[in-house]
């Protein structure tokens, strides 16, 4: 296929831009996968809700905030709320919002902002058409076909940020893929994030579970780039991501690290977690007017803190099984929520972050089925930051180092998808129709020898073989050919440069903040 770039000269510019250590490490790659970058969509949008719908939410929502309002758990953002004019029950800390408000934070949000990590070859593109995936965050446990399913430790940690830095279908990493938990819990992020800033150079989260762990994320990111304070407030270099706490709540911890972060000039993303029939109420758009307000209520708060601060509309809605209470993913319900959480994120002009969701317990028919329902409608919505695209499984329980693999094959098929294709004038191969006529084949045309290598999408997953061949080389199952993949990219995993100095004045602030004990394990 010829290069097609011309016809998206973003896509060429960041191309240019992610060229250099990104090349270099994919000419060792054990697999054959795409070149890195920031791919950006070439369809519409799916828009299943009318226009009418959609205001219906906006507005609903807005009436959630002005008549029932939301709790903010923290002094300090009341504070802030109440100098803005929100009417607050000091009892509680219940805020509810004027509308007008509300609609100048919308105002003032960026619909489109790059994040820089220490290497700047790996910048990305949050918003607009763009598209960009991270590997599974935050899971407890962690499974392999070797090991089973366990409760996660440093070695499996580093072991999936290696996975995360090796595919360059996944852009950044959202937290921890796994937790640590074999390191103590006062200064695991110490440890976790120095592994994220040596292990990987893409752009990294920091979680915000109090002011230490923020603002040693911060501070670890500013040292591992090399930057003057004044430069790294400039823009962002890092992100954070807070959940509300569904119905109506928004806890201090939370808050206290979305504040910091905006102050620090770093994106922030707003992900309100709601299920219908437990935390959110049992429709789609009852479901969607809820996670709205929660989310515009913590945007005003933001705006409030620092005009023009960079936010991205999570959403995270779903639905639970009525039978088990257990969290259901890849559903219809789902897959319906994400798409108009798209269109609302579009209404805004915002950047939209959503996910890569399934609730199966092994990397089997269901999580492919799922995990495929979950990525088609957030591709279809367009989505912009894609949480969990890679690994994760039992609904966020648990990281599986081959379910990783397999979605990335599924990844870099949407990335191939969403390419241009060849409409040259060679493209509608007339000529190679009338060489081959009537009754023959292309395997020796012209046409197709020339485009051999570059015609068609070469999956490093799938196995198109016929029965009898595969069962002579092995019979591998899918997840045993993951498994195998896994384990090859792990010996032939390379570990990114840093700077000798960044990397001397890094380990020095951990050691420091070791000595002075790291963070509180209570809030």
């Amino acid at each position: 296929m010829p290069d097609t770039s011309h016809q998206n000269p973003r896509r060429e510019r960041s191309r240019k831009r992610n060229r250099g250590s990104a090349d270099r490490a994919d000419k060792s790659a054990v697999i054959e996968q795409l070149d890195w970058e920031i791919p950006s969509y070439f369809d519409a949008p799916v828009e299943p809700a009318s226009d009418e719908v959609l205001e219906k939410i906006h507005d609903t929502s807005l009436k959630v905030l002005e008549e029932i309002g939301i709790l903010f758990l923290n002094e300090e953002a009341v504070a802030v709320l109440s100098d803005l004019g929100c009417s607050i029950d000091s009892d509680t800390q219940n805020v509810r919002f004027d509308r007008q408000l509300v609609l100048d934070a919308i105002a003032k949000a960026p619909s489109e902002f790059t994040i820089t990590p220490r290497n700047p070859d790996r910048e990305i593109i949050i918003g607009g058409k763009h598209m960009t995936y991270s590997a599974v965050a935050s899971a407890p446990n962690v499974s392999d076909l070797d090991g089973g399913r366990r409760v996660g430790t440093r070695p499996d940690y580093q072991n999936l940020l290696k996975l995360n830095q090796y595919f360059n279908c996944l852009h950044f990493v959202a937290g921890y893929p796994v937790e640590p938990v074999d390191l103590h819990a006062s200064t695991r992020h110490l440890d976790a994030l120095y592994d994220m800033l040596t292990l990987t150079d893409k752009v990294i989260h920091a979680y915000s579970l109090g002011p230490e762990r923020i603002e040693d994320g911060m501070e670890m990111v500013r040292i591992a780039g090399g930057l003057t304070e004044a430069e790294f407030t400039a823009k962002p270099h890092m992100f954070t991501n807070i959940n509300s706490s569904s119905p109506l709540k928004h806890d201090w911890p939370m808050l206290d690290g979305a504040m910091r972060a905006v102050r620090r000039g770093q994106a922030v993303v707003v992900s309100p977690f709601t299920l219908s029939g437990a935390m959110a109420p049992a429709t789609v758009v009852g479901a969607l007017v809820q996670q709205n307000a929660e989310f515009l209520a913590a945007l005003v708060l933001l705006q409030a803190i620092r005009p023009g601060a960079e936010v991205v509309y999570g959403a995270f809605t779903s639905n639970v099984d009525m039978k088990s209470g257990a969290p259901a993913f890849g559903t219809p319900e789902y897959i319906r929520a994400m798409q108009i959480s798209g269109q609302l994120a579009r209404k805004y002009n915002l950047p939209w972050r959503g996910s890569n969701a399934n609730a199966a317990n092994y990397p089997d028919g269901q999580a492919v089925w799922e995990s495929a329902a979950s990525i088609n409608a957030i591709n279809a919505g367009h989505c912009n930051m894609v949480y969990h695209a890679a690994g994760w499984m039992e609904g966020g329980l648990c990281a599986s180092f081959e379910k990783l693999v397999m979605d990335c094959e599924m990844l870099q098929q949407n990335i191939y998808l969403n390419r241009p294709f060849d409409v040259s004038e060679d493209a509608f191969a007339f000529d190679a129709i009338r060489e081959v006529g009537p009754g023959s084949h292309y395997f020796g045309a012209d046409h197709t020898q020339r485009r051999f290598k570059t015609a068609f999408y070469a999956p490093f997953m799938s196995d198109w073989r016929n029965y009898e061949t595969w069962e002579e080389t092995g019979a591998l199952k899918t997840e045993e050919r993951a498994n195998r993949m896994v384990k090859a990219i792990l010996d032939d995993y390379q570990k990114p440069a840093m700077d000798e100095g960044h990397h001397e004045a890094l380990v020095a602030f951990i050691e420091k903040r070791r000595e002075e004990g790291g963070a509180p394990t209570d809030f």
